[in-house]
């Protein structure tokens, strides 16, 4: 969704209480570290900024994955804010559940990343019209050639164990990306998932639902409460898409939780839901 509809919901507050403006991108590490606390048997990692050449520049992402051993690799396409600090520490806390983990920088054609400021988010305006241009350059071609590539990165390294299965997660925009990727690279692509994920579902030729028949694995698509009101068939045609493909999905919406509840740096954040939406990852990523 991702527009000034998802700005209004958040502006009227959290279904539990709280406001939803004491979240927001100037959280500091220890902040994000506290909203995401590590696993119980938590792996060291290592984690750094990288540069990936693709067909069309050259992409800023960060890395991280267990400091020993080969592990499945992650891809996750961060939501319309980009990649930045709380995306960063959804991936390490990810890698520390024994996963290899790449997040990219979507608008690397068009900005490096973090593009905001302390303090700025998507309902503000002014950030708005400063990202909306940036989308224009991720086509639906244009994103399966990156995803392609991300992928190929990850496989070259040595903390990624290609005897397993890969998996890709996308949040809000990442949604449809996860799906283009996903079936772009059936081959190594074995588990998917979206996370209030935007547009997945279209009449066009182009429309991410039409892809389900080429994906392989097991995939979870969390589905925020405010777009299924506003868009309540859309779950149905995607049970219906994967049910046809005999492709298993978890379709669900979450109750109470808006568009964007699951970074911790979101003023739709919900930490109840996101941490239920975070082990149903955890489940889905273990099959790998």
């Amino acid at each position: 969704m991702c527009d000034e509809l998802t700005a209004a919901d958040n502006d009227r507050g959290a279904g539990d209480g709280t406001t939803r403006r004491q979240f927001g991108v100037a959280l500091g590490a220890a902040s994000l570290a506290a909203l995401l606390p590590s696993p119980v048997d938590a792996l060291p990692v290592d984690g750094r900024a990288v540069s990936i050449a693709t067909p069309d520049g050259s992409a800023d992402a960060f890395f991280v994955a267990p400091a020993k051993g080969k592990h499945p690799g992650v891809l996750i396409w961060p939501d319309i804010m980009g990649l930045r600090p709380a995306f960063e520490q959804m991936a390490r806390r990810l890698a520390e559940s024994g996963y290899a983990v790449l997040v990219v920088n979507q608008f690397y054609r068009s900005t490096r990343a973090p593009f905001l400021k302390p303090g700025e988010s998507f309902d503000q305006p002014a950030v708005r019209e400063r990202i909306m241009p940036w989308r224009a350059p991720l086509t639906a071609d244009a994103v399966t050639r990156d995803g392609r590539t991300f992928i190929d990165w990850l496989d070259a390294r040595p903390e990624v164990d290609r005897k397993r299965g890969l998996a890709v997660t996308g949040y809000c925009m990442g949604g449809p990306m996860m799906l283009r990727t996903a079936a772009a690279r059936a081959d190594r692509v074995r588990a998917g998932a979206s996370f209030h994920g935007a547009a997945m579902v279209g009449e066009g030729p182009d429309a991410p639902i039409r892809l389900v028949p080429q994906l392989k694995g097991g995939y979870l698509i969390a589905i925020a409460a405010n777009d299924d009101a506003r868009a309540p068939g859309d779950k149905d045609a995607l049970r219906t898409a994967f049910k046809e493909a005999r492709v298993p999905a978890e379709i669900e919406v979450y109750a109470g939780a808006d568009h964007g509840w699951c970074p911790p740096d979101s003023r739709a954040y919900n930490q109840a839901q996101a941490e239920r939406a975070w082990t149903r990852q955890l489940a889905l990523l273990r099959r790998l």
